[in-house]
């Protein structure tokens, strides 16, 4: 291996490690919020009984609806029946709708995975942060990602969407070229990489005005997921 091939290896694992920390992060800051909430759970009902013992039934409505708007905040949006995929899901979508972009999500995993969790949290987090940052591109009203993943045959397919605003974008080799720099980069890498292991498919699609990336991931088909790592779908 070339001085030049170690130094891109180098590279990429570096710019791997960061973006799992970062996943990792995003998703205990979620988790955080909702262990917050139910600590404070016993606290809220002893506020409403006392309102409800007053008759104060104004007061009672209006803490109702603060509460409301608060669990809103950590709501857990997508239940996929993937305990990972829900995590990273969930966190990007809390990240992409703080920064005004809008998400259309519908995802379903129904079998125990055999991607390994790393290789799952890497690719849903790259596709993800490369969809947001496109998006701010755009006008607010605009911004829209749309993410479908489900089973085919003993496929995992996942379709990421964004709306991009109305240029093509370049393809060199098999990567289109973007103006994010050079993470950007080894994360599309690592995406291949990955694919590439695990004997996948991947298209990305340029077109007027949106931006698609659909991958096919083979699995061992398991009509009973494990706990460890699925949960069940509610």
């Amino acid at each position: 291996m070339s001085f030049l091939s170690r130094k891109i290896d180098k590279r990429i694992a570096l710019y791997q490690e960061e973006l799992i920390n970062t996943h990792y992060a995003e998703v205990d800051n979620m988790y955080k919020q909702i262990r917050g909430w139910r600590h404070d759970y016993k606290n809220h009902i002893q506020v409403m009984k006392a309102l409800a013992s007053k008759g104060d039934l104004e007061a009672l409505k209006n803490y109702l609806n603060e509460l409301e708007t608060d669990l809103a905040t950590v709501d857990t949006v997508i239940k996929t029946g993937n305990a990972m995929a829900d995590a990273i899901l969930n966190s990007k979508i809390s990240l992409a709708k703080s920064k005004g972009v809008k998400v259309i999500a519908d995802a379903n995993i129904p079998i125990a995975l055999t991607i390994s969790e790393i290789d799952l949290c890497v690719i849903i987090g790259n596709l993800f942060d490369n969809a947001i940052e496109a998006s701010l591109g755009l006008p607010e009203r605009e911004r829209e990602i749309r993410v479908y993943m489900d089973m085919k045959g003993n496929k995992l397919y996942i379709s990421f969407t964004n709306f991009t605003s109305g240029k093509k974008l370049n393809k060199i080799g098999s990567i289109f070229k973007s103006n994010k720099g050079d993470g950007h980069g080894f994360g599309l890498l690592r995406i291949d990489d990955i694919i590439e292991r695990h004997s996948g498919y991947i298209s990305r699609n340029s077109e007027d005005g949106a931006f698609t990336t659909e991958i096919l991931l083979p699995q061992n088909y398991n009509s009973s997921p494990n706990s460890s790592n699925s949960s069940p779908k509610s």
